[in-house]
């Protein structure tokens, strides 16, 4: 059984700090949560700033926004021009794909400063990314709404996973040249 645990070491230590830190992570997230009121149809703080970061993306090209609350769900209504496009619902703000990013970051992590620095950035750039992913799901939508489901279903989500992939690639790749010069001192 121990040399079982020596030969698998490596991969047992990874997925137990991924496992931990996505627990943990998704148990905050969940905490945070609980502190909207769900059956009154309250939109938590950061789909909220999405939405808000949204409107003034499109309204800097200058289409008319605005934004209200939806009446059957905890979601943000996007009318531009006064049509309704699309609700912006706490799945739109991106908080589980960046505790999937920083879980994975963590798991290949060796330095406390270089992997905080590393997922600070990638949640930031992901953050972005995500408001300009809706800005252009919306115009899309407007400019070929026959194609809306292949964008929001396909498309958009490709991009943003595509994304976090491309930030975790760079990362084990940087982590893995540490890894290497520190063999050879």
């Amino acid at each position: 059984m121990k040399d079982i645990f020596r030969a698998y070491r490596p991969f047992l230590m990874f997925l137990g700090k991924f496992l931990l830190s996505y627990l943990i992570l998704i148990v905050l997230y969940q905490w945070y949560l609980s502190q909207f009121d769900q059956q009154a149809f309250e939109v938590d703080g950061m789909t909220h700033l999405v939405a808000e970061q949204v409107k003034s993306v499109l309204s800097f090209f200058d289409y008319s926004i605005s934004l209200r609350p939806y009446s059957k769900d905890a979601s943000i209504l996007v009318a531009v021009d006064g049509r309704s496009v699309v609700r912006i619902i706490e799945g739109c703000n991106a908080i589980s794909v960046m505790i999937l990013f920083a879980a994975f970051i963590v798991s290949f992590s060796r330095t406390f400063a270089k992997t905080l620095g590393f997922i600070v950035l990638g949640v930031i750039l992901i953050h972005i990314l995500n408001v300009l992913r809706i800005v252009l799901l919306i115009i899309g939508i407007l400019k070929l709404p026959q194609y809306e489901h292949l964008l929001h279903g396909v498309v958009f989500p490709l991009i943003i996973y595509g994304f976090v992939f491309l930030l975790w690639v760079i990362w084990v790749n940087k982590f893995q040249s540490d890894a290497k010069k520190n063999l050879r001192s």
